[in-house]
């Protein structure tokens, strides 16, 4: 009686072990097929030529395309035409309504001292400036570093220009963090001035680089009854500002512009799709924003991105594989200004009972990527490592994180969405940011390709695997 156990045993023995060695022959054939697709997308990308065209062309025909201008009307049809072009399963336009701010002439700055002369300074209207008016204005300026600063010297502010002056930390190596720790001189400061009477607001372009390009960017009112004229002033100029006014204080600043805010206008987000061979009803959306300040040919931000989330289809087209999911392009609008193209995509996905479980948006810049950020839960993520070794050949790491303002809303209809953000290299993406520099020639064609080559990766990887 003792002999069947055990035979029973041995037998069963050699019945696990051969289920193990078969799910272990086709786990490493399923990491091989893994390594081989990874490879003909950065292969196929980066021999490729067709986004980078792409880019010049939405670069130099499509200019200064913020919302509501026609030249982003023309950015909106050039991407429509060209994800038409690629036989997707659906492309279309969807409607919404954005602000409507036109910069005007081109601004007017200059420093008026006694002591030396007049000096011309390189700025620009901040986005929803209100005018100087054609006569334009002259003040005393008083130069602040901080918001404590300000409130202390409220006494002083009223009929004056507040400079702010602020530099980027140039000590930290994330210039992300150093952005963020500068930025809301621009975004809060001309309110804050606004309301204790100042006559108009300059400030400092977050730029860590010493150079006579300004850079704009929206800025937000509390009180439209309180605005006031805001300019942006290059680092160079900042610079000769802030060295007159210590052996000046009484020198004066003109400044003149006429931008004007008009009634809000129609203009559309653009969607491409493949459809889901297993789950069409599940989304992943990959994504950037198609506008850009009117000072720029907007290739870094955000041109760029947008022709990668594009690219990313185009690379899935060119293995033949067909996604599990359905995978959407999506071309946003208005993420400069008012972030109304994220926030209709997101209600119209709602108002369409859509289930999106994930989200990549490459809004940093097309430079050498360095890393994905994932949002997700700890467990999740933990999977996610597990895909690293894939991307150790290309100098690729993940990180936590992730996410973007105009996937950002996409998580109030699944709190499980997965975000997934490109980090490239940000040591010189500061400097284009906002100005008259972002333009088509600073990219590098191989450095944008190897981004859009890990973004198709990833998303496959989630496509196929899940997390």
């Amino acid at each position: 009686m003792a002999i069947l156990p055990v035979y029973f045993l041995f037998i069963m023995r050699h019945i696990i072990l051969g289920i193990f060695l078969i799910m272990s022959a086709s786990l490493l054939g399923q990491n091989s097929d893994d390594n081989q697709v990874i490879r003909h997308f950065y292969e196929e990308a980066l021999s490729s030529w067709e986004a980078y065209h792409q880019l010049e062309w939405l670069c130099k025909n499509t200019k200064g395309r913020i919302s509501g201008t026609p030249e982003a009307a023309a950015a909106v049809e050039y991407t429509y035409q060209v994800m038409q072009s690629m036989g997707l399963d659906s492309v279309w336009k969807q409607e919404i309504m954005v602000k409507n701010w036109k910069r005007g002439e081109t601004e007017v700055g200059r420093i008026v001292s006694n002591r030396f002369g007049t000096t011309e300074l390189a700025v620009c209207a901040l986005g929803l400036s209100p005018a100087t008016g054609t006569s334009g204005l002259s003040a005393e300026v008083i130069e602040i570093m901080h918001f404590d600063e300000l409130k202390s010297k409220k006494d002083q502010i009223k009929g004056k220009i507040v400079f702010f002056n602020r530099h980027m930390d140039q000590k930290l190596v994330n210039t992300f963090a150093s952005y963020g720790g500068a930025v809301n001189q621009r975004s809060r400061g001309p309110a804050m001035a606004a309301a204790l009477g100042a006559a108009a607001c300059l400030v400092r372009s977050q730029n860590p680089e010493i150079d006579n390009y300004p850079h704009t960017g929206v800025t937000q009112w509390e009180n439209e009854e309180e605005m006031l004229p805001a300019f942006a002033v290059s680092t160079l100029g900042a610079n000769e500002l802030s060295q007159q006014l210590a052996d000046d204080p009484k020198l004066r600043v003109y400044l003149r512009s006429t931008c004007s805010l008009y009634p809000d206008t129609p203009s559309h987000n653009v969607i491409g799709e493949i459809k889901g061979a297993l789950y069409p009803d599940e989304i992943i959306t990959i994504g950037g924003h198609l506008d850009a300040w009117d000072i720029s040919e907007g290739a870094h931000d955000d041109g760029g991105g947008c022709i990668q989330a594009i690219e990313v289809l185009r690379l899935f087209q060119s293995t033949g594989i067909r996604p599990k999911h359905t995978l959407r392009a999506v071309m946003f609008m208005d993420e400069e200004i008012a972030q109304r193209g994220g926030q209709a995509y997101a209600a119209a996905a709602m108002l369409n009972n859509e289930k999106h479980i994930a989200a990549m948006e490459s809004d940093r810049g097309v430079l050498t990527p360095r890393a994905v950020a994932i949002a997700c839960d700890s467990q999740r993520y933990k999977n996610a490592l597990k895909w690293e070794p894939l991307f150790e050949s290309y100098n690729l790491k993940m990180t936590k994180g992730g996410g973007g303002v105009d996937i950002g809303p996409l998580r109030k209809l699944n709190p499980e969405i997965v975000f997934l953000t490109v980090i490239p290299d940000d040591q010189r993406y500061f400097r284009y940011h906002h100005s008259a520099f972002d333009r088509f020639e600073e990219v590098d064609r191989r450095e944008m390709q190897s981004g859009s080559a890990m973004m198709a990766a990833l998303i496959y990887l989630f496509d196929h695997y899940g997390l």
